[in-house]
């Protein structure tokens, strides 16, 4: 068995001093030998834990063994059967199949993410990847209202199913947080251009520029469409609140991730950068280190990245076993290339005179699930304090107030088990959600997931019964 002869091999990266002189992709592909090296130490197991750790139900160890025999046109078949976007996922996904994978008690789990992206950027080389035109069309229109992971999948699935279908983006071009939320040194926006214009050539229509709400109203967008799927993510921040917190140079990270891949999109220099500055990014998670990322190839002076909870452990608890999401102490690309990471610190406030200054932070320890503060308070001097404590559902404000929903304390926009959005008066039957808007901030993996799974009521809906596959994980709208 080749996982007895085969150790775990990542993927090469460009070196750290290389790479954060420029917003380019920092992992390389893997070279054959070690692909299928990598691919041969799949166990193929009985039980194959990885597709209960995948949301798509990616037939990973079938893929595995395609490339471990050199069969590269297979394993894009297989691969492509249950996942719309493997060069999204074989980037920017934190890989839970890896974490679920039988060899992941050793800590050295197949190398599935790289395997996948391996998988479907040769099959774009060698041309396998061509536009599939239905072969014929319904008289049924659906509007797909964002053109993130969840939309984008959505979409493609009915345009599949024979559907009309027109996706709305208020950003200027496609992509949602894909494309302004996700640095080009993880995410090269070439690659969502090139998976767009294969959509555009299948029959899916794009507008861009158009915030429904505004001009269409929701009304209007209902009367003219057959069936609405509202994918628009989980975009609201969660806000500091704190004295200062209105200081200039206070900003949220959206907001300057976006500023960024806005000015590599128009050759044009960033608005808000970091260069020269001392940096506090607030928040720990994959937001917090994309800023980190980006703060250091702009050429801040110092970053700090500051966390309220405290460290995880390095080894699982015993209480999160295998094979579920590991709650375990991780240093993601971006950290590993710099900064300084600080964990259990609470901010009081933000001082300054014209702009931010200083935070004024206070250790705290976890007790019985509580946060306490212990010790003595610090002052970390700061020029660019950026936020990025996670969100705290959709903005979608008019679309509750237009259309009368009522959204979960959470701020999720509320479905049934179809994936109907909740009205005070019910489900309302031509008004679909998939995504972050439904589930909260969340995985692309999933958002994929769940725009295939929304396709799918779509389309039983128009046509008393679906005519898509069902997804591979058997998992509920919005949790």
């Amino acid at each position: 068995p080749g996982f007895l002869v085969w150790p775990r091999e990542p993927a090469p990266e460009r070196h750290v001093a290389d790479r954060v002189g420029d917003f380019r992709e920092f992992v390389s592909p893997m070279p054959d030998t070690q692909l299928a090296r990598q691919a041969g130490r799949c166990m193929d197991c009985g039980i194959p834990f990885c597709h209960q750790g995948c949301p798509l139900g990616n037939q990973i160890p079938d893929f595995n063994d395609a490339v471990r025999r050199n069969q590269h046109r297979l394993a894009w078949e297989i691969l492509s059967s249950t996942n719309n976007f493997p060069e999204f996922t074989g980037r920017i996904c934190p890989a839970p199949c890896e974490s679920a994978c039988v060899l992941a008690l050793d800590g050295a789990p197949v190398t599935i993410e790289q395997i996948e992206k391996a998988i479907i950027e040769r099959a774009f080389e060698a041309g396998w990847v061509q536009p599939r035109i239905p072969t014929a069309r319904t008289a049924y229109r659906v509007a797909v209202v964002g053109s993130g992971p969840a939309g984008l999948a959505a979409a493609d699935q009915l345009n599949q199913a024979g559907h009309r279908v027109q996706v709305f983006e208020k950003a200027d071009r496609v992509g949602g947080l894909l494309r302004y939320g996700i640095p080009d040194f993880k995410l090269d926006k070439g690659i969502i251009d090139r998976r767009v214009l294969l959509l555009e050539a299948e029959g899916i229509e794009f507008k861009t520029g158009i915030h429904i709400g505004r001009v269409p109203s929701w009304t209007a967008l209902r009367a003219e469409f057959d069936a609405v799927v509202v994918c628009i993510g989980a975009e609201q921040p969660r806000l500091l609140g704190l004295p200062g917190a209105d200081l200039p140079g206070v900003h949220m990270a959206m907001d300057y991730l976006t500023a960024q891949n806005t000015a590599i999109a128009q050759g044009a220099p960033t608005t808000l950068s970091a260069a020269g500055q001392h940096v506090i990014v607030l928040g720990g998670g994959d937001t917090g280190s994309d800023c980190l990322g980006t703060a250091l190839r702009q050429g801040a002076a110092s970053i700090t990245q500051i966390e309220l909870m405290p460290a995880p452990p390095e080894q699982r608890d015993v209480a999160n076993p295998w094979p579920r999401w590991p709650l375990v102490f991780r240093t993601s690309s971006s950290q590993s290339e710099g900064g300084e990471r600080a964990f259990a610190w609470m901010t009081e406030k933000l001082t300054g005179a014209d702009r931010i200054e200083a935070l004024h932070a206070r250790p705290v320890e976890l007790r019985d699930g509580q946060l306490v503060p212990v010790g003595e308070a610090r002052i970390w001097p700061v020029d660019m304090l950026l936020l990025a404590m996670g969100f705290t559902g959709a903005k979608a404000e008019g679309l509750v107030q237009e259309l009368d929903l009522a959204p979960s304390p959470r701020g999720a926009l509320q479905t049934d088990a179809q994936g109907r959005v909740l009205g005070q008066a019910g489900p309302l039957e031509d008004v679909f959600v998939a995504g972050d808007a439904a589930r909260g901030a969340s995985l692309v993996v999933y958002a994929i997931s769940e725009g295939r799974e929304i396709a799918r009521s779509v389309d039983a809906h128009l046509r008393g019964a679906a005519t898509l596959p069902t997804r591979g994980a058997d998992l509920p709208f919005g949790g």
